[in-house]
């Protein structure tokens, strides 16, 4: 681990202040994604996801440096979270209250900071200290290195997911229970 790492949680109106600095990790971080990771597309899902109940980022700076984060927020009893979803998962899966499933939504870190236990210092930090029994996200079933690292961190692979927009990859949707 990085001695100077810092890792600091942000209410959406603390976050609002370095939204900027927020975009600017994502697309260096996602610059060869095609129009799905759109400068103009990830404003929007995080404005959107800012206004969500309980939406929680934890921030990783070197050096007061921004070198990742994660953020995400409980799924609401109308999600459409899991829409889309095309394989068959068991009875009540998608079923949300409000506290069931945190969702994890962003995980990145700069390139040049990978591999230096920043990823799972941020996973660990945000979703540790969550009151849900279940924690979902969703990954490119060819991003290799993310499924190694969730697996080590206990998750599993559920099913797949296409989110009803033009643009949108499929993704495997995996789960971690508390």
């Amino acid at each position: 681990m990085i001695e100077s790492l810092q890792l600091r949680h942000h209410g959406a109106d603390e976050a609002a202040e370095i939204v900027d600095h927020l975009v600017d990790l994502y697309l260096e971080v996602y610059a060869d994604g095609g129009e799905f990771y759109s400068e103009d597309r990830y404003r929007r899902q995080l404005d959107l996801h800012m206004q969500r109940p309980g939406w929680e980022l934890v921030t990783a700076t070197v050096d007061e440096t921004l070198v990742g984060y994660i953020y995400g927020f409980p799924l609401p009893p109308q999600t459409r979270w899991w829409e889309g979803i095309y394989e068959p998962v068991p009875p009540g899966f998608t079923e949300e209250d409000g506290t069931r499933t945190f969702a994890l939504s962003e995980l990145l870190v700069h390139p040049a900071w990978r591999r230096k236990g920043i990823a799972a210092a941020l996973h660990d930090e945000l979703v540790a200290g969550r009151a849900e029994p279940r924690t979902t996200l969703l990954v490119r079933p060819d991003n290799d290195a993310a499924h190694m690292a969730y697996r080590s961190w206990g998750w599993n692979k559920v099913a797949k997911l296409r989110p009803n927009w033009a643009t949108a990859p499929t993704f495997d949707v995996m789960v971690r229970t508390a």
